[in-house]
């Protein structure tokens, strides 16, 4: 059943406040929004199939209806994606590094699971999702789910449902190799020159230049795990 929506109508005033030294959201975020603009307008096209994009998507067992269909919302959310990741890195001051990642997380699970496609009814939900793993994959201090549910308009127990249906549709596959980053890195920096050519923040530069410093270590991605972008 489709879950109730993210609204600035649930989310507490004080929230709202926003502070006169309040830092400026990195570049990756309005990259990261435009891009996924571009892909919710791709899939919503009529007619869209998994396999439109040019590359079948790999043979995985389809999960549960219910867990496809869980990051769905009742009703399109009035907030647009980048204002709502702007929004997420105001009130929990989450890395470059982890948007980047989370980026890995929302492409993954959708070349995974062909059924899960990013939509305006889900984007949101399943964007929140994967922040809050890849906060907790990459930083050794971060925010309880209480507080990114707050941040997001969400009870903190659907979040943490949300939490775990994002795992179990990953396999809790989380490792991102370096050369995984770095090749996601490059493909947002492509994005940034299609909108105009720029260049990504030295912040993210950095990041993707140097080394994950995540607190948990995975085994390496095997080579038929190279990134092959959905969205």
């Amino acid at each position: 059943m489709p879950s109730s929506p993210i609204s600035p109508s649930s989310l507490r005033s004080d929230l709202y406040a926003t502070p006169d030294d309040e830092p400026c959201p990195p570049l990756v975020i309005p990259v990261l929004a435009s891009l996924l603009d571009r892909a919710v307008a791709r899939n919503e096209r009529p007619g869209k199939s998994p396999e439109a994009d040019g590359t079948p998507p790999p043979a995985a067992p389809p999960p549960p209806p219910s867990r496809i269909h869980a990051f769905d919302s009742r009703r399109v959310p009035d907030m647009s994606i980048r204002s709502f990741l702007e929004r997420v890195f105001r009130y929990t001051g989450a890395a470059p590094s982890v948007y980047v990642v989370a980026y890995v997380y929302v492409d993954r699970v959708c070349r995974i699971r062909p059924g899960l496609r990013v939509t305006q009814a889900n984007a949101h939900r399943l964007l929140l999702s994967a922040i809050v793993v890849a906060s907790k994959f990459l930083e050794d201090i971060n925010y309880r789910n209480s507080r990114f549910a707050e941040v997001g308009g969400l009870p903190t127990g659907e979040l943490n449902r949300l939490e775990l249906e994002l795992l179990f549709l990953m396999g809790f596959k989380l490792h991102v190799s370096l050369s995984v980053f770095e090749s996601y890195c490059r493909h947002l920096e492509r994005e940034v020159s299609l909108g105009g050519g720029y260049q990504i923040e030295r912040a993210l530069r950095l990041v993707c230049g140097g080394e994950i410093t995540g607190k948990k270590k995975g085994r390496a991605e095997q080579p038929n795990q190279s990134a092959a972008h959905v969205l």
